[in-house]
């Protein structure tokens, strides 16, 4: 990737990286419920997990770069339905944002960001867009992984953070917050979709 792109990619970054999401989400919620030290061994697993999901894709995006790298565009259409999702599920959950989370501990912060497809795509997304069109070596790949760890456990740690500082004002404007995120999600899947 040419050290030119570097501002597009880190704007793209924290575009993606620092919205709602499954990871940032959870992070908030498990902040609320159960305070900053608990959260933090959680983040350990998000971490633990993102580098592995990562690690995973950069080595698949090696193998059959040329191949994914011709179905990227398709997958807006995935993201922006997965989105829509998230949406419609924060607009339901009413304010409630602690009754998401079951526990907090390093596996479940593992398990999340393992399976978290908001992540996945983005990574896949940014390989195609910003390495592959230049470099399909692994080396490269992986430096940009070390990149995108700002997007996925640096953005998990201020979703973390926000909600161990903001937790009074989360709980009493819980619906209001909900609302508000809801529609900004839904507005970006449908600039992703028109865009």
């Amino acid at each position: 990737m040419p050290i030119t792109l570097l501002p597009a990619l880190l704007i793209y970054i924290l575009v993606v990286g620092y919205t709602p999401g499954p990871a940032n989400i959870y992070s908030l919620s498990c902040a609320l419920k159960y305070g900053r030290k608990a959260s933090l061994q959680m983040w350990r697993g998000l971490l633990c997990g993102f580098l592995i999901a990562v690690t995973t894709v950069a080595v698949l995006t090696h193998c059959f770069g040329t191949v994914i790298g011709n179905y990227v565009n398709n997958l807006k259409y995935l993201g922006a339905a997965y989105i829509f999702w998230l949406a419609f599920n924060i607009f339901r959950r009413r304010g409630n944002l602690t009754t998401t989370v079951n526990n907090c501990s390093f596996l479940s912060g593992m398990l999340v960001q393992l399976t978290n497809a908001k992540m996945i795509l983005f990574d896949l997304t940014v390989f195609s867009m910003f390495v592959l069109p230049y470099s399909n070596r692994l080396a490269d790949l992986l430096t940009v992984s070390l990149i995108l760890t700002l997007a996925g456990p640096g953005a998990n740690l201020v979703w973390l953070l926000a909600g161990s500082y903001l937790g009074r004002f989360f709980t009493n404007y819980g619906r209001q917050v909900d609302v508000v995120m809801s529609i900004c999600l839904a507005a970006c899947a449908l600039y992703i979709v028109l865009g």
